[in-house]
């Protein structure tokens, strides 16, 4: 752990950014609207997964992942909107309101804790439905929702280990450009270099694991609906695989922009910081671009459930539905007139 003495003022680097260029940058109206939007979203689609009812206990589980990672990002946004939100308003000086970086360290926890968890938890329910499409006979009990929330408090501890590193020494949380922010320290020392590719490593890794898991998943599927069996996909399997496509899809174009600047700026173009620790400023605004974009997948997380579910397909495209439900009749009906021959 830090000594008192040592933590004192750590987190503060020079911006160099006067309050009028700050004003310009971080519009209070802005950070509350946004967080405003996804806190809506997401009690939106919390309420729409408590009265999802049926489709057997693998469904079951797959919504229990669902509503956990909705969970998560309502919480992120509500912790972190809430302490940018303030220091935009106010305008305060983190110097002056946090000077023993408390609430800096508490903010780096939160942002790594709450980005990794989208991530993790979507690899989790990548492989929730990979077992549940290749391997249904064999996991019985492993697809109750019991054990869907076990998985998802494990992703929580995960996280939060990971989140506590620089806490105990390795890496730093600093306050980052314009000032209303606290985040890893893109910094050439060894702590910094070694926790910045741990972030970046693992939430690329879970990203690559979904996308592969997935793939065999929808190749799996693709195979059964187009193959000879008489049985086919249920229409609750299709809809599950959808939104985790979507899902998948919208956290590799959110967070694969910043885990990639991370990973590239530590080790392949280290920025040439300054004697007080000050980063440069083109790096500085590129990590708030890829920041603001990350925090994006809050906000469609919860929109992906609410628009790839099978009502409100069914509403926009009943003619496809109902040849899918026809198609899906042939085999059945092929099967008995063999029979009755």
């Amino acid at each position: 752990m830090w000594s008192n003495d040592s933590s004192l003022r750590l987190c503060f680097r020079p911006t160099n950014l006067s309050l009028e260029e700050r004003q310009l940058i971080a519009s209070p109206w802005f950070a509350a609207s946004f967080c405003i939007v996804g806190l809506a979203s997401n009690l939106l689609a919390l309420s729409v997964l408590a009265s999802a009812r049926g489709g057997g206990s693998q469904r079951s589980s797959f919504l229990t992942l669902l509503g956990g990672l909705v969970l998560t990002d309502f919480l992120g946004l509500l912790v972190t909107g809430v302490i940018v939100a303030a220091q935009h308003a106010a305008r305060l000086d983190w110097r002056t309101v946090d000077p023993d970086c408390h609430l800096c360290h508490f903010m780096g926890v939160v942002m790594v804790f709450f980005g990794l968890c989208p991530l993790l938890l979507g690899a989790a329910m990548a492989s929730e439905r990979f077992l549940g499409i290749t391997r249904p006979f064999s996991r019985p009990a492993a697809a109750s929702p019991r054990r869907a929330w076990a998985t998802v408090a494990l992703v929580w501890v995960a996280a939060l280990a990971l989140g506590l590193l620089p806490l105990l020494g390795l890496g730093r949380y600093s306050v980052q450009y314009p000032g209303s922010w606290c985040f890893l320290t893109l910094g050439t020392g060894p702590g910094d270099v070694a926790f910045g590719l741990i972030f970046a490593l693992l939430g690329s890794l879970s990203v690559a694991l979904s996308f592969v898991l997935n793939t065999v998943s929808v190749a799996t599927l693709c195979h059964v609906y187009h193959g000879r069996e008489a049985a086919r996909p249920r229409d609750c399997e299709v809809e599950m695989m959808v939104q985790l496509l979507g899902i998948m899809l919208v956290a590799s174009a959110c967070w694969l922009p910043l885990l990639v600047f991370i990973a590239h700026t530590v080790v392949l173009a280290p920025p040439a910081m300054g004697p007080e620790g000050q980063l440069p400023r083109a790096t500085e605004r590129q990590l708030l671009i890829y920041l603001r974009v990350a925090t994006w997948n809050q906000i469609l997380d919860p929109w992906v459930y609410i628009l790839f579910r099978r009502a409100v397909l069914r509403r926009l495209q009943p003619r496809a539905s109902a040849r899918a439900r026809a198609l899906s009749l042939r085999p059945q009906l092929s099967h008995e007139t063999a029979a009755l021959r």
